[in-house]
């Protein structure tokens, strides 16, 4: 279980209505494992062969409008 009392916490506080749905007696144990879970994944992760893992913001792959042309 990640030792961040906080982060659990505030993980516990916004649980998905999927996450809630499955029920738990204990809201900031399930979010501790959630987010063990996603930090093995984090740390586990694995560029594709020959290539990196691009990382990339909304506004790199969409054109936005110009507001300009309205």
């Amino acid at each position: 279980m990640p030792d961040d009392p906080e982060r659990i916490k505030a993980r516990a506080d916004a649980l998905q209505s999927e996450e809630a749905a499955a029920g738990s007696d204990d809201a900031e144990a399930q979010a501790g494992a959630i987010l063990e879970e996603s930090d093995g994944r984090e740390l586990d992760r694995v560029d594709p062969p020959g290539q990196p893992v691009e990382h990339r913001r909304s506004e790199d792959t969409v054109d936005l409008p110009d507001p300009s042309e309205s």
